[in-house]
């Protein structure tokens, strides 16, 4: 057997291919031919560049990775002393402490046994009622500013309680049939509410039902002045029904 094929076997052998059989031969061959030795070691040389490759340094990407990472979010304590949510904070704590006001004048109104001692059953009534109305304002006032969703759907409710108590006090003061300090303490009514209104405005979402758009048209439609379009002719099939009786008379005929 010539080099060549011993030199099959070296290749095989250096690709893990080689049978033990054939790794034994050519051992004993390479030990009498010193020109397959020579080609063993180059091979093996070439097959070892082959396999391996010089490792290159790879570019350090810390830099650029911390650079696109989103910055870390605030603390909460901070938020609360930052921009918006100060304001927001700030408002709801003036809103808490007029609800506490305002709770405590109901409250104190309700306890003024003295002066529903004057009145008639009427007039008593009327002065529970009214000193009712300052405490539910009270606590809702107080509720609001414990909440964090916006207080829109109390606004309609508190709108028309502030515009129609406005608008009795200017006729009572200049009909001179109320006290100033009975004025005084509609000024907390009045702050609250101005108070909702910005918080209401303030913490609006983009998704609320005032924000949406219209919704779309309906697409049905009554169309009473449009005359339909007759239907087009067509051939019936020779086996209707029709077909069949005009068969059946040519046949009696």
């Amino acid at each position: 057997m010539g080099c060549e094929q011993w030199r099959e076997i070296l290749s095989a052998q250096l690709d893990g291919e080689a049978t033990p059989e054939e790794q034994g031969t050519v051992a004993v061959h390479l030990e009498t031919c010193a020109g397959c030795r020579s080609w063993l070691d180059t091979a093996a040389m070439v097959t070892r560049r082959a396999r391996t490759q010089v490792v290159t340094a790879l570019p350090d990407l810390t830099d650029a990775i911390l650079a696109a990472a989103p910055p870390p979010r605030p603390r909460r304590w901070r938020t609360l002393f930052t921009g918006r949510a100060a304001a927001v904070t700030g408002l709801r704590a003036a809103l808490g402490l007029l609800g506490a006001v305002q709770l405590v004048l109901g409250l104190a109104q309700i306890g003024r046994a003295e002066v529903a001692q004057h009145l008639h059953a009427s007039g008593q009534h009327l002065w529970h009622e009214s000193a009712a109305w300052n405490v539910a304002v009270g606590a809702g006032f107080l509720f609001v500013a414990l909440r964090r969703t916006a207080p829109s759907g109390l606004l309609p409710m508190l709108s028309a309680f502030v515009v129609t108590l406005v608008l009795l006090s200017v006729n009572d003061l200049v009909a001179s049939q109320v006290a100033v300090e009975r004025l005084v303490s509609h000024g907390f009514l009045v702050v609250g509410y101005l108070i909702t209104v910005l918080l209401a405005r303030s913490m609006r979402q983009p998704g609320d039902p005032s924000d949406r758009q219209r919704p779309e048209r309906s697409r049905w439609r009554l169309r009473l002045d449009e005359v339909d379009k007759p239907a087009p002719l067509r051939l019936l099939p020779p086996h209707s029904a029709q077909a069949r009786h005009g068969r059946d008379h040519r046949r009696a005929a």
